[in-house]
């Protein structure tokens, strides 16, 4: 054998990666082609093209189709709930779009003499989950296409054919538009990690929901990425909370589709004086405080072996099923709503204080309101920095307080954490299932994501009376505070 010829496997993996390149670019070649179709849109085209992809989904034959295929792949969560929030998040997002401007003139301002245009950014890549593979992916599309740009989804392998199908219903409602399907893609089943990465590097931009993993390697694409940091919800239960409403809005929160959601809680931490009361109310809409022995079976379940990492066929699945896996054979168990851990670590050696992705709340113990955060902050040192935090209370002032000193994006006040944080009818948040954590979770973005992430800004300045600043409007007070 030639020492300086490529071996066999060497041959095979460059002709694998050869054809990959050629697959994204095709798609992507089609994805510019459709985009360039519509990019003369006029603001009521775009509008009716959106009110088509939302349908796709809200249409209830649709929706129970996709919610029903997405529990079947993936194994996570429950049909029903799949479906409210298919609803739900997809009604919000039409009601956050509806009369906004997102062609052509979006905004003047004469006094300063800037007339700001939107322009479409090109192609988005929009990597999805497994754990919303309907609602997120179709959030993605509809932000990207009302702002004229194409999309093509790279979704998680589980979440694939529940993709397929969407996009399936969306093809049928762009045919009544005669827009062409090229304008929402998806990269082909089975998917592959080397698709999404090439992907990630052609597109115009990356929007990238889910694992860490993905993350990382869109904002090592080279291409702009709006990704998000861990989830690891901690709520705060103050003096004067009330009681029996917080632990109605946790457990309603932490059950929701098998608390597949980066926004349920998984901790709280309730001040001294309220915890006993806090824990029984928590038992009564449906919680079980497990025993030392029965938190140490289902430790070593959800973390087999202390590998710290969590089990994934025990992710998104409900209290009866951990109770099975765990042999928690106590009535109670058997009943659950879902499982408290009562804990007073952190970190590595106390797995409970991080993300669950299961209804399991872990539950703390602090003296007083500034303790309680300090908690947060070590939590979220260990897991979590930068997404949210929950607040049940009536003091303004404690409010203010952790949204001036923890490091999170969103202080939900006395709702529903897995509800309020990605927008909710009863809030101005805007409707979103990709949560930006800032600095802190390593994104650079803290806002919930919306439609304005997906166009460029046009600025047109023109001349304006000059506005020069004296030295002492600028300067006075500290040069008069030099004076001795």
């Amino acid at each position: 054998m030639n020492p300086a010829a490529p071996c066999p496997s060497s041959r095979a993996s460059d002709d694998a990666q050869d054809e990959s390149a050629r697959l994204i670019a095709s798609l992507v070649s089609r994805a510019r082609d459709a985009q360039r179709r519509i990019e003369d849109y006029s603001q009521e085209q775009i509008d009716l093209v959106v009110s088509a992809l939302g349908w796709a989904v809200v249409n209830p034959d649709n929706n129970r189709a996709l919610a029903t295929l997405a529990v079947e792949d993936t194994g996570l969560g429950n049909v029903d709930d799949k479906i409210i929030k298919n609803h739900r998040k997809t009604l919000g997002l039409l009601r956050d779009l509806h009369g906004k401007k997102t062609v052509g003139v979006i905004g003047e301002d004469p006094r300063r003499g800037i007339i700001e245009i939107a322009r479409p950014v090109g192609v988005v890549a929009a990597v999805t989950p497994s754990t919303n593979p309907v609602a997120t992916v179709i959030n993605n599309i509809i932000n990207a296409v009302k702002c004229r740009n194409a999309v093509i989804v790279a979704p998680s392998p589980k979440g694939a054919a529940s993709c397929a199908r969407l996009l399936e219903y969306i093809y049928r409602e762009l045919d009544v538009l005669r827009v062409p399907h090229d304008l929402v893609q998806m990269l082909p089943v089975p998917v592959r990690r080397e698709h999404t990465r090439q992907l990630m590097s052609a597109a115009d931009l990356v929007i990238v929901t889910g694992s860490q993993a993905n993350v990382r390697a869109a904002t090592q694409s080279g291409t702009p990425t709006f990704g998000v940091g861990v989830g690891n919800v901690a709520a705060i239960i103050s003096e004067s909370a009330d009681l029996p409403a917080a632990a109605r809005k946790i457990a309603e929160s932490k059950t929701f589709d098998n608390a597949t959601s980066c926004s349920a809680e998984n901790s709280v931490i309730i001040l001294a004086g309220r915890y006993r009361p806090m824990l029984d109310a928590l038992t009564e809409q449906g919680g079980v405080v497990l025993t030392a022995q029965e938190k140490a079976r289902l430790q070593q379940v959800l973390w087999p072996d202390g590998s710290g990492k969590l089990a994934r066929d025990l992710v998104g699945r409900s209290a009866q099923f951990l109770a099975d896996a765990a042999g928690l054979s106590r009535p109670a168990c058997r009943k659950a709503a879902f499982f408290i851990v009562e804990e007073q670590g952190v970190g590595e050696r106390f797995p409970f204080s991080g993300e669950k992705l299961s209804p399991v709340l872990t539950a703390y113990r602090a003296d007083d309101f500034h303790q309680a955060c300090d908690r947060v902050r070590a939590l979220y040192a260990w897991q979590g920095a930068g997404h949210s935090v929950g607040l049940h209370g009536t003091d303004p002032a404690e409010a203010l307080a952790a949204g001036l000193t923890l490091p999170v994006s969103r202080v939900i006040v006395n709702q529903a954490h897995c509800f309020a944080a990605g927008g909710n009818f009863n809030n101005g948040l805007p409707f979103t299932l990709t949560l930006g954590c800032g600095t802190w979770g390593k994104n650079h973005f803290s806002d919930n994501l919306n439609y304005r992430h997906f166009f460029n800004k046009v600025r047109i300045s023109t001349p304006i009376e000059e506005d020069i600043p004296s030295l002492d409007m600028l300067f006075g007070d500290y040069l008069r505070r030099k004076q001795p």
